[in-house]
């Protein structure tokens, strides 16, 4: 009889997924999410039987230490199983067009190659849709990845959705997560339990979809202006950064103690001196793979990432860049990417500042880079993401040997990459040592078990979308959207607008929300009492034939005739008051947008509703610039890469802002 209600308890809980009553569940007892293997009873406990041999192992005993079931896992595992740890791929979609892994829709027969045939059960997630899908297509990777022979439970990672700014390879659309103001906008309030709010609220959007892990935040400083990536940083104050970055990761990881069962693994990035880039080119891209230190201010760019530390960050991934014109500890820095370089990985990040977490690399460092890659798509040709490889300063290794250095050299995991294969056979051929392997797996499984996800990977998809963008968020998103912007200019105090505005002229702002609030829209603006004008920082397209050349922000930062929000701006000016907010993903040279304008402010993110709340005195805009804006593009020219607010003479010093 006993053993027939064990069969019927083992039954039911295959036919529910989700989980065994709390209302029954004896103390201690975690739930178990499962689809195909059976539970074990011992104790009056229960305990899945991943490995299926009919006996509890130490892996499988949740009431053992993380530690020790990673090491009794670690024992099982083929050479073939620990390689697969060390990747970190991209989940296959059944979207052809877009970056990879783009679409609602995962290609499961694709992801069951990667998890059952490679042995990878950590992927990147390029997922857009409803929150209810999303839960439902990650679940689909978990039962994947429960029925291989260990049952390792897969890790979902995710590029930022919470923001406005989305850059292919960057960051996702946010497709009903709150939406907050882009990082320099966090900056820009300068309030680390705000930041930390956020970070909390993102957690309980990524883990209720089955997101595991943040590629972010970027603990980078955004001291040379011409940057494209400025917009996911703190900005370029040091001290500032370092407190949000902290804070970021305090959020995301549920405390400052490391991971638990309600952590999302956090990943700062990108280890160390990227924001520095030369001339500000981007090292996503062949021409773009030197950061340089004219200032002598590599250790300022070190300053964030102690914030992450203090915090217990899991993860770190290093940059791209060749860091020109160093030495460490007396020695030249050997020019090669981060991700190669032993002396920026273990000697800095290991050994001085005490790292104990994974070492991610960044996306594709062990791929070729070879014609479109590195020359540029031929004119007419749009470049694509099949020609992408950032193996800078090792070009001329084969691909066997660029793991085996960033192996040597600390890394633990690859991004963007499903080669597993290459790390065996360079322990076969004994150029690696398995026991170097196990070092980085142990790290790896170690965060899987800390977050609970041998017992239960699942999640309630039912419940997605009562978590995911729900409106008490939303509304912190929104009054965050608002204190962000930066007051600039107000003369005459026309902000916040009189009672008597009744007529406005709108360029890129929401008809609708403004008669939400009571104005009434004109096509002209000679018909208008007052203009509001929505522009974004000047950019230039000058390496099109890249992938991220073709993406990215690059170029000059002032305003041209020509550039229709110039036109825009002189258009409405020229017969009424005119407002202006400008999206600073890089910091725009205004100087001849200022004298034109009767309010000026400055954004990093933010919603016509938001936008509207500031201009009418509802919310107030708090900010305070994140980084200077500069005066002319020769005084951009004449700064040094690695220094913050060092133009000779700045249209705003850093850390301006004007209140009503």
């Amino acid at each position: 009889m006993k053993t027939l209600l064990v069969l019927v308890s083992v039954s039911l809980l295959l036919l529910c997924p989700a989980l065994i009553d709390r209302a029954e569940t004896p103390p201690g007892q975690p739930l178990l999410g499962h689809r195909s293997v059976a539970v074990l009873n011992q104790d009056q406990l229960q305990f899945k039987d991943l490995n299926r041999n009919g006996r509890l192992d130490v892996y499988e005993d949740w009431r053992q230490t993380p530690e020790n079931r990673a090491k009794d896992l670690l024992l099982q595992m083929t050479l073939d199983e620990k390689a697969g740890v060390m990747m970190h791929s991209t989940a296959p979609s059944t979207t052809p067009t877009g970056p990879p892994g783009s679409g609602e829709h995962y290609d499961l027969q694709g992801a069951q190659a990667l998890i059952a045939g490679a042995k990878v059960n950590t992927f990147i997630t390029r997922l857009t849709g409803a929150p209810a899908n999303f839960a439902k297509e990650n679940n689909s990777l978990q039962e994947i990845a429960e029925n291989t022979r260990l049952g390792i439970p897969v890790t979902i990672s995710t590029d930022p959705r919470n923001h406005f700014q989305v850059t292919e390879g960057a960051s996702v659309a946010g497709d009903g997560f709150s939406q907050w103001p882009e990082t320099l906008g966090f900056a820009a309030i300068g309030d680390p339990g705000l930041v930390k709010r956020f970070g909390d609220i993102a957690r309980q959007e990524y883990r209720a979809v089955g997101i595991e892990e943040a590629l972010s935040p970027q603990a980078d400083l955004a001291t040379e202006p011409r940057w494209a990536r400025a917009n996911g940083t703190f900005g370029e104050d040091a001290e500032l950064a370092k407190r949000l970055v902290q804070a970021y990761v305090e959020g995301f990881q549920y405390g400052s103690d490391g991971i638990n069962k309600d952590s999302v693994i956090a990943v700062v990035k990108h280890w160390v001196g990227y924001g520095a880039q030369l001339k500000g080119l981007d090292s996503h891209s062949a021409y773009g793979k030197y950061a340089v230190f004219p200032a002598g201010n590599f250790e300022y760019h070190l300053i964030p990432f102690t914030g992450a530390f203090a915090a217990k960050v899991a993860a770190v991934m290093p940059t791209y860049s060749i860091l020109q014109g160093l030495s460490l500890n007396g020695r030249p820095l050997e020019q090669v990417g981060a991700g190669f370089n032993h002396q920026l990985l273990t000697d800095l990040l290991r050994v001085r500042f005490g790292f104990q977490g994974v070492i991610l690399t960044d996306w594709a460092i062990t791929n070729d880079c070879s014609g479109p890659c590195a020359d540029g798509a031929p004119a007419g040709q749009k470049p694509s993401f099949e020609f992408i490889g950032m193996p800078w300063g090792v070009e001329k290794l084969s691909r066997e040997d660029r793991f085996v250095k960033a192996v040597l050299s600390g890394v633990d995991q690859f991004g963007g990459t499903d080669e597993s294969n290459l790390l065996v056979d360079a322990v076969q051929a004994g150029r690696l040592p398995e026991s170097r392997l196990d070092e980085s797996v142990y790290r790896i499984l170690l965060e899987k078990f800390h977050q609970g996800l041998f017992e239960n990977p699942y999640v309630d998809a039912s419940q997605a979308s009562a978590v995911v963008g729900k409106r008490e968020f939303q509304k912190e998103a929104l009054a965050a959207q608002s204190s962000s912007l930066v007051l600039l200019e107000n003369k005459g105090n026309i902000l916040p607008l009189a009672p008597k505005i009744k007529r406005v002229y709108l360029y890129k702002v929401s008809a609708d929300v403004a008669r939400e609030h009571g104005l009434t829209v004109v096509d002209a603006p000679e018909w208008a009492d007052v203009a509001i004008v929505r522009i974004s920082a000047p950019h230039e397209m000058i390496h099109p034939g890249y992938v991220f050349g073709a993406r990215q922000h690059e170029g000059s930062l002032a305003f041209q005739d020509g550039n229709p929000d110039f036109e825009a701006v002189k258009k409405a000016s020229a017969s009424i008051p005119t407002v202006v907010t400008v999206y600073l993903d890089r910091p725009a040279i205004l100087t001849n947008i200022k004298d034109q304008v009767t309010a000026l402010l400055g954004n990093f993110g933010v919603s016509d509703a938001a936008l509207f709340d500031v201009l009418s005195g509802a919310a107030k805009p708090k900010g305070r610039l994140p980084f200077e804006l500069p005066s002319s593009m020769a005084e951009v020219e004449a700064q040094a890469e690695d220094a913050p607010h060092d133009t000779a003479h700045p249209l705003y010093h850093f850390g301006f802002g004007l209140n009503y």
